[in-house]
């Protein structure tokens, strides 16, 4: 876009000073993109941001909200904020997948996920552009010669692992008795216990409140069993648990005598966790995936799928998909697999 101005000076030096200095600044402008006839990426982003947080009131968590935030802050403002919408190509995405990885902050390149992540706010930025017309159509985003990824199991406890964890968490509680660490030790057992036969995500049983918990009879099989309100990130959804969760529960409701509202689980426990894994050398599974509080619902899901439960109804109870049990719990899908139909022969 081409610019004139007057200097408004009579002499020939004194001119080209003013002009000058008006040349740099216009320079200085246009790299910060405040020169631009179409909209800037810095626009798109305060748009998003603006709606997302309003129009996703109730149905994301805050968390979620300032995950998006961050990464435009931190990442993808630093590196497109300047640019003009129509300048963010495909070709311009991929530099900047390459900035990431050669030159990160922290010195440790991002893993893929913290890289697709951040694709995902840029696409949703992109996105908002689109739909007030400030950008014709989406560039492709995708990361190019990359494969099809490996699927990776998730890190789990096998039946004698679990034994040791929940042996060595009671045995914690009880060295822990008269001591002021004694509440702690008795709730991290107790939440072991609850989510190994829940198959909660750890940050929904972050939100459990007593008023969500009810001990019932279930009258398929006899067992007193908890019915359970989970919210989470898929709003609400319902959870019935094994029998193996209700001493847990009510030892829980006896020892903190809560109010309806009272959470469950008021603190994480991840420090206290991860001593005791690491006492019991189970911080890692054998291909080396990490093991958290996370791994009790991974566990609780191959448990049941041992023992041949029908995987759908464990995918309800779970508030998850089939595809996703099958893609990645696949190892234990063995009790799933009917020999009668694979070794079958034609009569001769």
């Amino acid at each position: 876009m081409k610019r004139r101005a007057t200097t408004k000076e009579e002499s020939l030096g004194r001119a080209k000073e003013v002009a000058e200095d008006w040349y740099l600044t216009l320079r200085g402008k246009q790299r910060r993109g405040e020169l631009l006839a179409e909209k800037s990426f810095r626009q798109a982003a305060d748009l998003f941001m603006r709606e997302y947080e309003v129009i996703t009131r109730g149905e994301r968590s805050p968390k979620w909200v300032e995950g998006h935030k961050a990464r435009l802050r931190l990442h993808l403002l630093p590196f497109f904020g300047g640019a003009g919408l129509s300048q963010i190509t495909a070709g311009m995405v991929q530099e900047y997948r390459v900035e990431r990885l050669n030159n990160p902050p922290s010195g440790k390149p991002p893993s893929y996920s913290t890289l697709h992540d951040e694709i995902v706010t840029l696409r949703l930025v992109l996105k908002a552009a689109v739909r007030h017309d400030w950008l014709a159509h989406l560039p492709d985003l995708s990361a190019p010669y990359r494969t099809s990824g490996k699927v990776a199991h998730r890190a789990w406890f096998s039946p004698d692992e679990y034994r040791a964890l929940y042996t060595a968490t009671r045995e914690n509680a009880r060295q822990a008795a008269g001591t002021r660490h004694a509440l702690a030790a008795e709730q991290l057992h107790d939440k072991v216990l609850f989510l190994a036969n829940t198959g909660i995500r750890p940050d929904e049983a972050k939100h459990l409140q007593y008023r969500d918990v009810t001990v019932v009879k279930d009258e398929a099989t006899g067992e007193e069993i908890l019915e359970i309100e989970v919210r989470g990130k898929r709003g609400v959804g319902y959870c019935k648990s094994m029998a193996g969760a209700v001493r847990p529960f009510l030892r829980m409701k006896e020892r903190s005598q809560p109010a309806p509202t009272d959470r469950l689980f008021p603190t994480d426990h991840k420090r206290q966790f991860n001593r005791i894994l690491e006492e019991l050398n189970l911080k890692f599974d054998r291909e080396g995936n990490r093991r958290t509080l996370y791994s009790l619902r991974h566990s609780y899901i191959s448990f049941r799928l041992l023992e041949g439960a029908d995987i759908y109804q464990i995918a309800k109870n779970c508030r998850t998909s089939v595809e996703m049990i099958e893609k990645h719990y696949a190892v234990h899908l063995k009790n799933h697999l009917d020999t009668a139909a694979i070794n079958r022969r034609k009569l001769r």
